[in-house]
């Protein structure tokens, strides 16, 4: 299909102009990222053949590097930089949001504010919340960094930010590249572990969120805490 020989309100950009941004289906946007495609393929055919390659996950598609886009006949540096930075764009606008949330009163609350962190990540992260005593949060700290199947952390320095800070309570969260939202046995022994030191501080663990790229298991809300 060549943009061309569409009707030229069905073409990407003049069917924004004509119908607004909505009406764009998520090829037709990366289509307009990219701009053009080449003798052989027009853009909208490139953009289905990278969406494909992803199953039309945004979140999987910002995983990947310039050198995995560059993989794509018809996409160069210039094309992969375009993606990369338009994704970024999105991402720091889901995060510019998410710091609007001043107090965190539920599970669903923490998670739209650290998601925008961890959704893109391919390694594991361990991150922590500190609130006051009216949840309002404090700050929040990266703890740990590792690979792909797990990081370490040390609950000593999860309790030296938090007294540093004087937070009342702290919600942990961390993320899971594979996907899955199943905590492992390592997961469950360091939120236990995490908890008790808490209690001794008496600095609450609220809650311990696993993230994966579109949703969260809540230790609190499952009963685990």
């Amino acid at each position: 299909m060549n943009i061309k020989s569409l009707a030229e309100e069905e073409r990407p950009r003049e069917k924004l102009l004509v119908k607004g941004k909505q009406a764009l289906t998520d090829t037709e946007l990366l289509a307009i990222v990219l701009g053009s495609g080449t003798r052989q393929e027009s853009v909208i055919r490139l953009s289905q053949r990278i969406l494909s390659s992803v199953n039309y996950n945004w979140n999987e598609l910002a995983k990947l590097s310039i050198s995995d886009l560059c993989k794509f006949n018809g996409i160069g540096k210039v094309k992969a930089i375009e993606i990369i930075t338009a994704l970024e764009i999105g991402r720091r606008k889901s995060l510019q949001e998410a710091l609007k949330i001043v107090s965190i009163s539920s599970s669903e609350d923490a998670f739209q504010l650290i998601h925008p962190l961890l959704s893109d990540l391919i390694i594991e992260e361990f991150w922590v919340i500190f609130l006051n005593k009216s949840n309002g949060m404090l700050g929040k700290e990266k703890i740990s960094q590792g690979g792909i199947t797990g990081t370490i952390v040390d609950v000593r320095l999860i309790f030296k930010r938090a007294l540093e800070l004087n937070a009342v309570s702290i919600i942990v969260f961390h993320n899971h590249p594979s996907g899955s939202l199943k905590p492992s046995e390592e997961d469950v022994r360091i939120t236990k572990e995490i908890k008790e030191a808490g209690n001794l501080l008496k600095i609450m663990l609220l809650d311990h969120l696993v993230v994966n790229q579109t949703s969260y298991f809540s230790f609190a809300d499952e009963g685990f805490i």
